[in-house]
């Protein structure tokens, strides 16, 4: 039985709930342990769970038209991870999920989720936030690919979320920032010589 403690905590930190009401929220929560390089959701099933990683880590992927594998989203401790357009739209997943570390799991139904936004209210706000978020780190990403050369993608990866570059494997860390494995070896050493003369 994993515990609802950082899911709790999580969620207070993005809005105001009352106790009781917080203690209903998480009781739509089950949990579930997935080993690394498991598939949670296949391209082209509905996304009907959302994910909540207690430890762990879960990656969003699609294959493009060339057959290259494209990470979109990570999602570490204390980060949801879905496919959100399924999820909204109840239309098939265009990208997959994929256990990369072993993983400790809570997870809400779609039916659970949209029924907690009609009882409990500040639920609303909380989805509201996500669905920000998620926005902001998307258009963020779009705009990287477009205004920084690979080393500075890199670089900027290494400031915003290290762990990314830190615990997973070089082809997801290429595959997050759109390029090749070799590109990224080259890029490193690049970054590891940038950091050793200053």
């Amino acid at each position: 039985m994993i515990d609802h403690k950082e899911l709790s905590y999580f969620i207070k930190k993005n809005i105001d709930i009352n106790d009781d009401d917080l203690k209903i929220v998480l009781s739509y929560f089950k949990s579930i342990n997935k080993n690394k390089n498991d598939i949670l959701l296949p391209k082209g099933k509905n996304s009907q769970v959302s994910y909540f990683v207690v430890k762990g880590c879960l990656r969003l992927f699609y294959i493009d038209e060339e057959g290259k594998d494209i990470t979109r989203y990570i999602a570490f401790e204390n980060q949801f991870a879905t496919e959100l357009v399924s999820f909204i739209t109840n239309q098939p997943a265009q990208e997959s999920i994929q256990v990369i570390e072993n993983s400790e799991l809570l997870y809400i139904t779609h039916r659970d989720f949209r029924q907690l936004m009609k009882t409990i209210p500040k639920w609303k706000d909380f989805y509201n936030i996500y669905l920000e978020k998620a926005y902001v780190n998307n258009s963020k990403r779009l705009i990287s690919f477009t205004t920084l050369n690979a080393l500075e993608r890199y670089e900027q990866l290494f400031d915003v979320n290290p762990d990314i570059v830190k615990r997973l494997p070089n082809k997801v860390v290429a595959s997050y920032i759109n390029i090749s494995h070799e590109t990224l070896s080259r890029i490193k050493s690049k970054f590891l010589l940038k950091n050793e003369i200053s």
